[in-house]
């Protein structure tokens, strides 16, 4: 992960503008469900590929950039359906 920046931010609105404060470069982007208090993510298949992700952000090119979203805790997901 040498010389890549990673953003960390919550919801649709601040991802939306960490992309647009990063145009014209390399940018991932990684959705995850929201942690709780504990650092625990409420979203199974999130925490499954945690570790993976973690390992691929490894070969993520220097100068590009890594936005870890959390897009909301279960019951705002849960009311969607």
């Amino acid at each position: 992960m040498a010389g890549c920046e990673v953003v960390r931010v919550s919801g649709y609105d601040r991802c939306s503008r960490a992309m647009e404060d990063n145009r014209g470069r390399t940018v991932f982007v990684y959705f995850v469900g929201s942690k709780d208090a504990e650092g625990r993510n409420w979203c199974s298949d999130s925490e499954r590929a945690e570790p993976i992700v973690q390992e691929a952000m490894k070969y993520i090119p220097a100068g590009a950039v890594f936005i870890y979203c959390q897009v909301g805790d279960r019951s705002y997901w849960n009311h969607l359906s």
